[in-house]
């Protein structure tokens, strides 16, 4: 029998995407909209999704354990799972939740599967791009199902395009990495999903994309997908990411001399 995982996971997303998240963008109500921490919002499309898409993958992978964003809110202990034998799920039901609570575009769906503590495969859908992106770690990555790979030829550092989210950097990096920024051809400030970070440069919009928070849910799916295709994913020290880990700092870039180079210019000394 095919293994249908990647359509499987990629179809209950846009079922989330049609039945829930989209009727309410542009459509929310104040009591629709709260506030879980301090500048965090979550809304009502966050919560139904989640639950929608949860109980899609316990039906998938009966035995298998769901982390989401929304359910790591309420139980923080859910994380411990991360280096759990068997599968975990990670679900990041509405990515870029403030962008969508405000009625702006992007916004993504997300989904990680972790096996024996390593991440198998990842989702991420655009649902107003109709772009989704799936793959396996072992497989690839398709974008609306065509391969992607990494790119043939590397642009001048003065070429690279790439988004660099400093709200959060320690106000020394956050110096270091705007003045490095000159060097390259361009620094964006970000779109406030990293979900479209990870399919921009999937589909060669952009070569590299810098963070500070590395929360699992917003990372894992887009790690592994960027990975899948030749890319790379490591910490500011060079350390492979990695969902489960505690720290800070990464930078994701389409392959190894991208990486480098960008590196060399925002953050070394």
């Amino acid at each position: 029998m095919a293994d249908t995982l990647l359509d499987d996971v990629g179809d209950l997303l846009l079922e989330a995407a049609d039945q829930v998240v989209l009727p309410l963008f542009r459509k929310l109500d104040e009591a629709d909209v709260s506030e879980k921490a301090p500048g965090e919002v979550v809304t009502v499309a966050d919560r139904r999704a989640e639950e929608l898409i949860s109980a899609g993958l316990r039906r998938l992978r009966p035995g298998s354990v769901v982390v989401g964003e929304e359910g790591v809110a309420d139980d923080p202990g859910l994380l411990r799972h991360l280096r759990d034998s068997g599968d975990v799920w990670l679900v990041d039901p509405v990515d870029g939740t403030a962008n969508f609570a405000a009625g702006r575009r992007p916004f993504a769906l997300m989904v990680a599967l972790l096996t024996d503590g390593r991440p198998t495969a990842g989702w991420i859908l655009d649902p107003l791009a109709e772009t989704i992106a799936v793959g396996r770690s072992e497989d690839g990555t398709l974008l609306n199902g065509r391969p992607v790979g990494a790119a043939a030829t590397v642009p001048p550092v003065g070429d690279l395009r790439g988004a660099a989210m400093t709200r959060f950097l320690p106000p020394e990096a956050r110096e270091r990495v705007r003045a490095g920024g000159r060097r390259l051809g361009e620094l964006l400030p970000g779109q406030h999903c990293a979900g479209r970070e990870y399919l921009d440069i999937l589909t060669g919009e952009q070569q590299f994309t810098l963070f500070w928070r590395t929360l699992p849910w917003d990372h894992a799916p887009g790690t592994l997908l960027v990975r899948a295709a030749g890319g790379v994913a490591r910490r500011f020290d060079g350390v492979d990411y990695h969902p489960a880990d505690e720290g800070r700092g990464l930078l994701v870039a389409a392959n190894e001399q991208v990486w480098a180079d960008v590196h060399d210019a925002l953050l070394s000394a």
